[in-house]
């Protein structure tokens, strides 16, 4: 079992570390569609695993100079972030907490990802033709960096996907440029939602030796990957983008429905 997690996480993270998703959207639905831990636990792993990825990307994307970044934009939105990774972690726990079953709260997550799955990758195919904003006031930056942060805390998934499309649309943003700004919103809206499950003592059960190999995956991984951003087009990026979208569809129409028969 160990070896599983390992690999979905070295795997996910290395895609992750490429397309500046994350990792987290192909970790979560995949492990839950295993059914070997609960969403809780699941969440978490996710979640550290993310929060390893991203800080290696970002050190070494920054450190090799592959990708430019406003740092002034994207700290705006990371501030955002990191608040809405707060709010995002109390709203998990307060919908887990409602419903005292963990397959209602899996099933109302692998919805909320199909719908944003399917939205970033219907953006992603048709963003040629869309025209994009350039947006700059700070205050702007930081309240969708807010919503950024709550989805990513509250779905455990880093927020990727959905951090591309708001980049790219609201701030004109290269492919590459993006997924090195996403990373970035990601390593801090992940930091404070691990600080908060900390701090408020409600980290689920999970056995350390699982928590260990995924955060080495997630290292690996990110390693991996930005190695590989460095050689890969701007068009393999994107064509790797939406293929992962199409197969995470796939797979939460599948949680979904198993989550909701064990529910009901």
């Amino acid at each position: 079992m160990v070896f599983i997690f390992f690999a979905v996480s070295i795997l996910s993270c290395t895609a992750g570390s490429i397309c500046g998703i994350g990792g987290g959207v192909i970790i979560k639905p995949v492990l839950d569609a295993t059914g070997i831990m609960g969403v809780s636990s699941i969440s978490f792993l996710s979640g550290c695993t993310v929060l390893a990825m991203s800080l290696v990307s970002v050190w070494k994307n920054l450190r090799a100079g592959t990708a430019k970044m406003d740092v002034g934009i994207s700290t705006a939105l990371a501030v955002g972030a990191a608040a809405g990774g707060v709010a995002g972690k109390a709203m998990f726990q307060s919908l887990k907490n409602a419903v005292g079953d963990e397959n209602l709260v899996g099933m109302t997550q692998a919805l909320v990802l199909i719908v944003i799955t399917l939205g970033t990758l219907v953006y992603t195919i048709c963003k040629e033709k869309i025209r994009t904003k350039h947006c700059r006031q700070i205050w702007l930056c930081v309240l969708i960096g807010l919503v950024l942060g709550i989805m990513s805390s509250f779905l455990g998934i880093g927020g990727g996907p959905i951090n591309l499309v708001v980049l790219g649309y609201f701030f004109s943003m290269s492919t590459k440029e993006a997924a090195l700004s996403s990373l970035y919103i990601i390593l801090f809206s992940q930091i404070t939602s691990f600080v908060q499950t900390c701090v408020t003592g409600t980290i689920p059960d999970v056995e350390l030796v699982y928590l260990v190999f995924m955060i080495i995956g997630g290292v690996l991984g990110g390693t991996i990957g930005s190695r590989i951003n460095k050689k890969i087009s701007e068009k393999g990026v994107d064509r790797l983008f939406i293929f992962l979208m199409a197969v995470i569809v796939v797979i939460n129409i599948y949680n979904a429905i198993k989550f909701g028969v064990a529910a009901f």
